[in-house]
C-alpha cells in the first residue's frame, strides 16, 4: 500500500483577488482511504474540483501526478477517463429516472449494432450486479424519488463504480445520512478498499474521520498544515482540531451561565399530522412539548421519526394535512395556519435544507438577511435600500459571517457562513420562540462553536429553542431538556442531568418494539 497513486503539487488557486489555495500539496498512496479535513472554506471541496477538472488545467497554478504520469484535465471526462470519480454532496441524480437510468448517464451501454441505441437489457443487467456489490436490493427500474437518501448515495457508488474508478472522491457524503445508514456507507468504503480502492473522503465528522481513514491531511486558509498517519498513531479528535482551527478546542461545546425560567413560552398540545401523500399515515401522533423561556430544548429520534415533520406543520402548517391540536405562545392559544401568522406571532423555523428551502443562493447577503421582515426595513412599502445594508452589517458583525462585503451572493459562501445567514434573517424577525432543525449540518467544528454560541445568547435574551438534531453528542452538549421522537410520538422526556446517548436509544428501541 506504500506506492503513491496520486500527488498534487505546490496546487495555488485565485478567484479574483481572492487565493483559494495556496501551494497545497496531497499525496495518497494505493489502496487507502484518505481523509480531507479543515473548516469551511479552507479549500478542501476547491482541491478536488482542480482534480476533478471542474476547474480545468491552466486555471490553476501547480502539476498533478496521478500513477506515475502527469495530467492536465480540461474537464470532468477527462479525470473520468483515467478512473477519478467525484461523488458531491449534492447527489447529481435525476428525479424522474429510474436507477438503472442515473447510473449509466452518460456512460451508456450501447446496442452491438449502433453506439446510438441503448441496449436496455444488458443495462439492467450490469446495474443489477452493481447495486449487489453495493448493498442496494433495490430493483433498477425504481425512481430515484422513490428511494431514501441513504439508498440515493449508494446508487451514486454504485455509478462511479460503472466508470471503472480507481481513485472515489467522496465530499460529505453522511451529511444528510443517519447513524445506521452512515455506518454502511463507510463500511463498504472499508470494504472496496480491502479490495484495492482508493478513496479520498471529505467529511465534518471527526469520529467517522477517525473510524476509517488510513491517513488525514489538514488544511486551513487554503494551506496544507499537515498530513497525520492515523494507523501509525490513532490520530485523536482533538489532535485534528487543534490542526484545522490553529488552536485546542478544550471544549466542544460552549458554557451556558443562564438557567431557563419557569415561565412556558410555547406549548404545542396534542399535535396529530397526516402524511400528504398517504391518508393513513400519522406522521405526527399526539404529540405534546413545552418550551420555556430562555431554555434549550432537544428533539431527539431516528431519522423518519417525524421532527422536522413536527416543526414544519407548528410553523404555519406547512407539511402535512388534516393538522389537529392545539398551540399556545406566552399562555394564549393561537392559530398558526400559515407561515406569515406563524412569524406574526413569533415563531422562526431554520429549515435542516439551507440551500433549498432557507436562502436564496443567487440573492445577495443583505437580501437573504431582511426577507423574514422586510416591513422595518421599508417606508410606505418601499423597500430602504440603505436600511437593509446598515441591517445586514450589524448581523454580519453580531454572528462574524467571513465575507468580503454583504452584497456578496450567499451561493458563494462556505456552508457555515450560509447558515450564519439563515440564523440572521431568522433573528431580524424577532421571534420568541425559534425552531432549529438540524442547525449545525455539514458544517465545521470551528463554526459549530460559533453558532452554539449564538444559541446560548438568544436563551439568555429570554427567547427559547426547540433543536431538532441527529448528532446525540449536540443534544447533550447543547440543551436543557430533551423530548425523544419515534413513529410520530414522543416516547421520553428528560432533563439534561438524566439524558445519555443510552438512555436515548434505549427509549427508542422500546418504543418500536412495543409497536
Amino acid at each position: 500500500m506504500e506506492k503513491t497513486l496520486l500527488e498534487m503539487r505546490n496546487i495555488t488557486k485565485r478567484f479574483g483577488k481572492v487565493t483559494a489555495l495556496k501551494d497545497v500539496n496531497l499525496q495518497v498512496r494505493q489502496g487507502e482511504v484518505h481523509a480531507l479535513v479543515g473548516e469551511n472554506g479552507a479549500g478542501k471541496s476547491t482541491l478536488m474540483n482542480v482534480l476533478s477538472g471542474i476547474y480545468p488545467y491552466g486555471s490553476y497554478e501547480g502539476d498533478i501526478v496521478f500513477d506515475g504520469e502527469t495530467c492536465q484535465f480540461e474537464k470532468i471526462k477527462d479525470s473520468e477517463a483515467k478512473g477519478i470519480v467525484i461523488i458531491h454532496q449534492e447527489l447529481a441524480l435525476v428525479p424522474y429516472l429510474s436507477i438503472a437510468e442515473n447510473m449509466f448517464l452518460g456512460n451508456e451501454r450501447t446496442a452491438s449494432y449502433s453506439n446510438k441505441v441503448v441496449d436496455w437489457p444488458r443495462t439492467a443487467q450490469r446495474a443489477r450486479e452493481l447495486l449487489d456489490l453495493v448493498g442496494l436490493h433495490e430493483d433498477p427500474r425504481t425512481l430515484i424519488k422513490d428511494i431514501g437518501v441513504g439508498k440515493q448515495q449508494l446508487v451514486e457508488i454504485a455509478k462511479a463504480i460503472a466508470k471503472n474508478v480507481r481513485l472515489l472522491i467522496l465530499d460529505e457524503p453522511t451529511a444528510s445520512l443517519n447513524e445506521t445508514d452512515s455506518q454502511q456507507l463507510l463500511d463498504l468504503i472499508a470494504k472496496f478498499r480491502d479490495q484495492g480502492m482508493t478513496s479520498i473522503i471529505i467529511s465534518h465528522k471527526l469520529n467517522e474521520i477517525s473510524y476509517i481513514a488510513n491517513s488525514i491531511t489538514v488544511i486551513r486558509d487554503g494551506s496544507t498544515i499537515e498530513t497525520l498517519d492515523n494507523e501509525k498513531h490513532d490520530v485523536s479528535e482533538a489532535r485534528i482540531i487543534a490542526g484545522m482551527v490553529g488552536r485546542a478546542l478544550t471544549d466542544r461545546f460552549p458554557h451556558r451561565d443562564t438557567k431557563p425560567s419557569d415561565e412556558v413560552l410555547m406549548e404545542v398540545k396534542n399535535w396529530s399530522v397526516t402524511h400528504p401523500l398517504n391518508s393513513e399515515r400519522k406522521v405526527c401522533d399526539d404529540v405534546s412539548i413545552k418550551i420555556h423561556k430562555g431554555e434549550v430544548v432537544g428533539l431527539s429520534g431516528l431519522m423518519g421519526a417525524g421532527r422536522t415533520e413536527l416543526a414544519k406543520s407548528v410553523f404555519g402548517h406547512s407539511y402535512g394535512v388534516d393538522i389537529q391540536g392545539q398551540v399556545f405562545l406566552r399562555g394564549k392559544e393561537v392559530h398558526l395556519n400559515s407561515v406569515q401568522k406563524a412569524i406574526d406571532e413569533g415563531l422562526a423555523y431554520v429549515t435542516e435544507d439551507r440551500k433549498g428551502d432557507g436562502l436564496l443562493l443567487a440573492q445577495s447577503i443583505t437580501f437573504n438577511t431582511t426577507l423574514a421582515n422586510l416591513e422595518e426595513v421599508s417606508n410606505h412599502s418601499v423597500l430602504d435600500n440603505d436600511k437593509e445594508v446598515i441591517v445586514a452589517e450589524d448581523y454580519r458583525k453580531q454572528l462574524n459571517t467571513k465575507t468580503p462585503s454583504v452584497a456578496q451572493l450567499v451561493g458563494n459562501l462556505s456552508g457555515g457562513n450560509q447558515q450564519k445567514v439563515l440564523l440572521a434573517k431568522w433573528m431580524f424577525a424577532h421571534p420568541d420562540v425559534l425552531i432549529l432543525d438540524e442547525p449545525t449540518r455539514g458544517i465545521d467544528v470551528g463554526a459549530k462553536y460559533e453558532i452554539y454560541c449564538i444559541i446560548n445568547e438568544l436563551v439568555a435574551q429570554g427567547k427559547g429553542v426547540l433543536m431538532i438534531s441527529s448528532e446525540l453528542p449536540e443534544i447533550l452538549g447543547m440543551c436543557d431538556r430533551v423530548y425523544v421522537m419515534n413513529e410520530g410520538r414522543i416516547v421520553a422526556e428528560m432533563p439534561r442531568a438524566e439524558a445519555s446517548q443510552e438512555s436515548i436509544m434505549s427509549a427508542i428501541l422500546k418504543s418500536s418494539s412495543a409497536h
